[in-house]
């Protein structure tokens, strides 16, 4: 290649320049690096909350790519004209890209691959959104894992490879192509005044990211084991946002905590199983795509889940106003900070599902609009999970009681007097801030009276054990 020939290369879920497969393809291809996002249907098709993290998230590294020298360019279109266009404007004879293991990117990928190589364009993909990639991980048998704790063992003790660093600089092009404004993609209009709430809590760029690994290996991590089940204690990573836009590497995050386990941290095993249970969601999304949309049991197809997204008891669960204080205290969490506590995340979905006997779809849905962490896979595979009706499932039998779950891990109700405001004579600024991030239509305040529950704990159990085991499957 020539030295000022540029190889592109289309960012996706890699916005990071440490231990990046791809870059460093484009590195020893020779020639320039064209760092190109496109803006198409699919990062269109994004619930608010993920879509403004993204935006975030471009800016950071846009900046990040200017102190090496370069710089991000922008284009909004359908993704194979886009690089057809960008490879005829500059030249470029290359395009690489890191993997996705969802079926609409897939599916796009796949297309665009055979596309440019028809046009003698060299297209290639890489690794390093995962660990392992899906098809290498088999049983012994030669098939996929249907249940983590032998994927866990099969995996354990697996080499992933050295993480790499970041290169010092990155070889521009002489001429750079027009590029798009971020502010066109208009990624924080659906969030509304959401995006200003939320913004102070999220964790920005690769850097953020690398900084919070850094603390999080070197204290945290120790007590892992007891504080990662406390939700009103900083006891875990908090890199799920950064995992799901490539800000950082599994396999950063992997080397951390396994050099942590070697120096003794009792809490290392169990994060090194947490990295595996995010590749195993990704593992059963690529052998059983339905996972994403439909029960990965087919005989729950059958149950009589409520499917109406507009039910009042739906409703109430929304907008944080069962009268369950766990639960409430959850999804108020998630308005005005864009994430979850992970009790909190099986708390509130085994009330909706089972409780309240709503399908899960509803929740995973309102997930993927509200969630700065949101990932399709491990989003899709949680709510299953928490229904009974997925991979690694908690028996139908097994019904969270949210009292009971909020007297062992929030006894002194700290976790729920810092998001719920009702009753309280000087409320915290966290409390306030739910108030400011919903939707003004809900007419909510902090002066309404906290509701009774809708449903109680002891009437939620009998009556999911009931539907349970009156069920026609």
């Amino acid at each position: 290649m020539n030295q000022n020939t540029p190889t592109i290369w289309w960012v996706r879920r890699d916005l990071r320049l440490t231990d990046n497969p791809t870059l460093n393809a484009a590195l020893d291809a020779g020639g320039s690096v064209l760092p190109v996002f496109i803006w198409d249907d699919l990062e269109e098709s994004l619930g608010a909350a993920p879509k403004w993290r993204l935006g975030e998230a471009l800016k950071a590294f846009g900046a990040a790519l200017e102190a090496k020298g370069s710089r991000l360019l922008l284009r909004r279109g359908d993704a194979l004209e886009v690089l057809r266009e960008i490879s005829a404007e500059t030249g470029a004879r290359q395009v690489f890209w890191s993997r996705l293991y969802t079926p609409d990117p897939q599916h796009r990928d796949t297309q665009i691959k055979a596309s440019l190589k028809s046009d003698g364009i060299e297209a290639a993909s890489y690794p390093g959104f995962l660990l392992f990639e899906p098809w290498t991980v088999k049983t012994k048998t030669g098939g996929f894992y249907k249940v983590y704790s032998p994927m866990w063992r099969a995996v354990r003790d697996l080499d992933v490879g050295t993480a790499t660093p970041a290169p010092k600089q990155l070889p521009a092009p002489e001429l750079w192509p027009r590029s798009a404004s971020l502010d066109s993609f208009q990624t924080a209009i659906a969030m509304n005044r959401g995006a200003e709430i939320v913004a102070p809590y999220a964790n920005i760029g690769e850097a953020a990211a690398l900084d919070r690994l850094s603390v999080f290996s070197d204290s945290a991590i120790a007590d892992y084991n007891a504080h990662r089940d406390i939700p009103s204690i900083d006891g875990t990573s908090r890199l799920s946002e950064n995992l799901a836009l490539g800000e950082i590497s599994p396999r950063t995050c992997w080397h951390a905590g396994h050099r942590a386990m070697i120096a003794g941290a009792t809490g290392a095993e169990t994060f090194l199983k947490e990295l595996v249970w995010r590749e195993f969601a990704y593992h059963l999304t690529h052998h059983t795509p339905h996972i994403l949309t439909s029960n990965w049991r087919p005989e729950w197809d059958g149950f009589s889940w409520d499917t109406d997204p507009q039910n009042p008891r739906a409703i109430a669960w929304r907008q944080g106003r069962t009268g369950v204080p766990f639960v409430d205290a959850a999804m108020r969490e998630m308005y005005v900070t864009g994430r979850m506590h992970n009790r909190g995340r099986m708390i509130v979905a085994s009330y909706l599902t089972k409780h309240l006997l709503c399908h899960w779809r509803i929740g995973q849905k309102w997930f993927e609009d509200c969630l700065i962490d949101w990932d399709p896979a491990s989003n899709a595979m949680g709510w299953q999970w928490a229904a009974g009706s997925g991979p690694d499932a908690a028996p139908y039998f097994r019904v969270f009681n949210p009292e009971t779950q909020l007297d062992k891990f929030d006894p002194k109700r700290a976790y729920v007097h810092r998001w719920i405001a009702e009753g309280q004579a000087s409320p915290p600024k966290e409390a306030l801030s739910y108030f400011d991030a919903i939707p003004r239509s809900w007419q909510l305040s902090a002066t309404d009276p906290y509701p009774n529950p809708i449903v109680s704990a002891a009437e939620g159990r009998k009556r999911a054990l009931n539907a349970y085991e009156n069920r026609s499957f």
